[in-house]
């Protein structure tokens, strides 16, 4: 028998064993698991309370039962004591100890005698023990295997102190523990067990009505009908499966069950297969070409700008029109009557509506409350931003001016437009009012702050009232999404749903969503790129550099949240802690000029080239100087030659949005090498974590990941660079366009059942958005 039961044992353990290392794959088996293990530690916990509260109480009840029979027999005993000194109280205590639970009785003299003691009283206490007390004591002993719990009162008689001692067996409370626990442990488990069953139940009945929905969904997805079956699900998670399956169902129209490829090719074919017939219009401030004119000629430039690099491969996908300002010298000789033309130049797939602006009202609107307003207020920069009610005035002016401009270009009642930047806060809500069908999709492209920090702008109700006219509010990051959500919560009246991330306002929902903007795959300037090694003897010539010295390149506009400064302190910084580099790390930073009539911005260039100057004067050789500092615009390609020409890449910003110029260096690296040094306050770094994360404020860490790329292995930057640009690949700017208009299309659907459904709420809405001095003539 005990060799059966120690065979059994062992497979026990065995099959334990096995059961804890095997996997948890299942995952309800899982949260099984750990439901039952909670239960369990809560029912133990419990059970021990229940046991301990008994144990408690019962000794409670033992000192007050001891108490009292203290007091119902100290008079006799001590009338006993001086009247009839040899009055025997044995035959008293006895009575007394008939109570099942008092043990025995006995009295104890002052000369620590036994006087008096019933017949179960136990030898092994003696008065000798008990003879120090002088008030009140109660103790417990184990006598024979018995627990023993004694009371000891003090009785005096004539200067004579006795003590009555009181003696319960404990024996009782443990088994109304005992009986205390297997009570509470049933009843745990039964209630368990019920609720148990009841939870398990209602998950099955829920998991099979929602494996019903998504299954008929599937079925759906095959012909081409999935949307309103998710839409109307009662589950929360139905809206995130739409959206899958709305890019499954394209993957499956558009790559025939591969893997899509996003490029201008299935972009356009999403716009025809999502959205037929629907017209694209694109706002923002900067226009993607720009004509100047130059010694009597008229020259191109497309601008140094994150928004153009990445707008404009789309725009070219899209067609459609891109609305801008024209702000070149020549941009009033190249358009035609309406203001329009045809771009690119010599391969035109859109059109570019340019809008002028007097000088009065670009340096309100543009260069007042956008630059020196809102861009400091959303780029923690420690730059105080100025707001003046001159510039809100032109700000406002400029966004109508925009918004009619819009209405003028729309060949429909609701046309596709996109919003870009900060210096349109309040053109979705004036498009909304001019046109209630529009799907009005604002990308904010800089950070959003927290509410504490957006709530010093003076007009900071009027902003986000005019972003919450929009269909779609994107941002770059999640993080920027919660920041918004926060404002409106704060600074308006309006519902906030976190769960599925959209903000109700004047009863129309605006969705706020991250969407990681990114740039074209491949760079069309990278095509007729020369090899990395003929780009490198290219640079080298170029800036008269050593065979050997190794490059590092820095490439965006003289902005102060770039980190220029913060760089060129850290390249100062390494050269002191590790001088064997002297003569061997160059750094070139290309900068191109921008917004030189604000004086932060003048300001800077100043005290960049003054520092430059400075690290050259201490760590120059001859004519060998470590810093290069080029100040002027360079076209994509001399960025690209410039970004293969290096080993590495430092984007240190301050505060950004995403920075593409982190994205454009993995692109331009074909040969998969050169190491990205990224800031982590760029919203890049959240995505290309592969690369060395800097904090640019810590001067010294950054010159230490200085050295570390410049020391990093060939086989180590393959490995980095290969991942970067497989992630920029997957998430080029198609994606990042399609993510958006999937979007748009599957609430252009919704919305139009509203407006077959109402044929009057068209009018009656358009009439409610309208100013109430309009409402009868509109």
């Amino acid at each position: 028998m005990d060799r059966s039961e120690g065979k059994f044992e062992r497979r026990g353990r065995d099959w334990i064993r096995r059961v804890a290392q095997r996997p948890l794959r299942d995952p309800l088996a899982r949260y099984t698991l750990l439901g039952l293990l909670a239960a369990g530690v809560v029912i133990a916990a419990l059970t021990l309370l229940a046991a301990v509260m008994v144990e408690d109480w019962s000794q409670r009840d033992i000192d007050l039962r001891s108490r009292l029979v203290f007091r119902s027999i100290r008079d006799q005993v001590a009338t006993a004591m001086t009247a009839k000194p040899d009055t025997d109280l044995a035959q008293v205590f006895e009575r007394i100890t008939e109570d099942e639970r008092i043990l025995a009785l006995g009295f104890c003299s002052a000369q620590g005698q036994l006087r008096y003691a019933t017949k179960e009283f136990p030898k092994s206490v003696t008065c000798d023990s008990l003879k120090r007390a002088r008030s009140n004591a109660f103790a417990a002993i184990a006598d024979s295997g018995r627990h023993i719990h004694i009371s000891s009162f003090p009785i005096t008689v004539a200067e004579s102190t006795g003590h009555l001692l009181v003696l319960h067996d404990l024996a009782y409370i443990e088994t109304r523990t005992n009986e205390a626990r297997l009570y509470t442990l049933l009843a745990l488990v039964g209630v368990t067990s019920g609720l148990g069953l009841l939870a398990t139940a209602i998950v099955l009945a829920l998991m099979r009505a929602w494996t019903r929905s998504i299954r008929g969904a599937l079925t759906e997805v095959r012909h081409g009908a999935a949307d309103e079956a998710l839409v109307h699900s009662p589950f929360p998670i139905s809206r995130e499966v739409h959206a899958a399956l709305s890019e499954l169902r394209m993957e499956r129209r558009f790559a025939n069950g591969i893997h899509v490829e996003w490029s201008p090719k299935t972009l356009h074919r999403l716009l025809l297969e999502e959205l037929p017939d629907a017209q694209v219009l694109v706002v923002s401030n900067r226009e993607p070409y720009i004509h100047n004119r130059s010694a009597g000629e008229i020259t191109l430039q497309i601008p140094a700008s994150g928004l153009v690099a990445a707008l404009e491969p789309v725009m070219r996908a899209c067609g459609g029109t891109w609305i801008a300002h024209g702000s070149g010298s020549a941009d009033r000789d190249t358009v035609d009557a309406a203001d329009r033309l045809r771009v690119p130049p010599g391969e035109p797939t859109y059109l570019l509506r340019r809008v002028w602006l007097s000088e009065k009202e670009q340096s309100g609107y543009y260069y007042g409350l956008a630059n020196e307003g809102l861009w400091p207020l959303c780029h923690i920069a420690f730059v105080r931003p100025t707001f003046r009610e001159e510039d809100w005035v032109q700000y406002r002016k400029v966004n109508e001016q925009f918004a009619d401009v819009i209405v003028e270009e729309a060949t429909c009642d609701d046309p596709i437009v996109l919003v870009q930047d900060y210096h349109f806060a309040l053109l979705p809500r004036m498009i909304r009012d001019r046109l209630p069908k529009a799907t009005v999709i604002a990308f904010w492209h800089i950070p959003w702050p927290n509410a504490e920090t957006f709530g010093i702008c003076p007009w900071r109700r009027e902003i986000i009232d005019g972003l919450l006219g929009s269909t779609i509010l994107g941002f770059h990051t999640q993080f920027h999404c919660n920041n918004f959500l926060e404002a409106a919560d704060r600074f308006m009246e309006s519902r906030i749903d976190r769960e599925h991330a959209s903000v109700t306002f004047r009863g129309q929902e605006t969705l706020i969503r991250p969407y990681p903007i990114s740039i074209e795959w491949p760079p069309a300037a990278l095509v007729d790129q020369a090899p990395v090694r003929e780009c490198r003897d290219a640079v080298r010539r170029r800036f008269s550099l050593p065979a050997d010295a190794r490059i590092a390149v820095g490439i965006e506009r003289f902005d102060y949240t770039k980190g220029i400064l913060d760089r060129i302190r850290a390249i100062d910084d390494l050269l002191r802690c590790h001088p064997e580099w002297i003569g061997r790390l160059v750094f070139i930073q290309a900068a191109a000029p921008t917004r030189s009539k604000l004086a932060t911005y003048s300001s800077l260039q100043g005290e960049a080239e003054r520092l430059v100057a400075d690290v050259n004067a201490r760590h120059g050789k001859g004519d060998f100087q470590p810093i290069r500092l080029v100040v002027r615009h360079h076209e994509p390609d001399e960025v690209l030659e410039l970004f293969r020409a290096s080993d590495m890449c430092i984007v240190s910003s301050l505060h950004d949005g995403m920075n593409l110029v982190a994205k454009e260096f993995v692109a331009a690296r074909d040969d998969e090498h050169g190491v990205l040094i990224l800031s982590s306050f760029a919203g890049a770094s959240r995505e290309l974590s592969e690369a060395l994360i800097v904090n640019p404020y810590d001067t010294h860490g950054m010159a230490e990941a200085f050295v570390r790329a410049l020391q990093m292995p060939p086989a180590e930057q393959r490995d980095r660079m290969r991942l970067m640009r497989d992630l920029v690949r997957e998430r080029n700017v198609y994606r990042w366009a399609a993510q958006m208009l999937l979007d748009a299309a599957r609430l252009r659907r919704r919305q139009r059942i509203v407006w077959s459904n109402a044929p009057h709420a068209g009018r009656a809405g358009s009439q409610a958005m309208l100013p109430a001095s309009q409402r009868r003539t509109a």
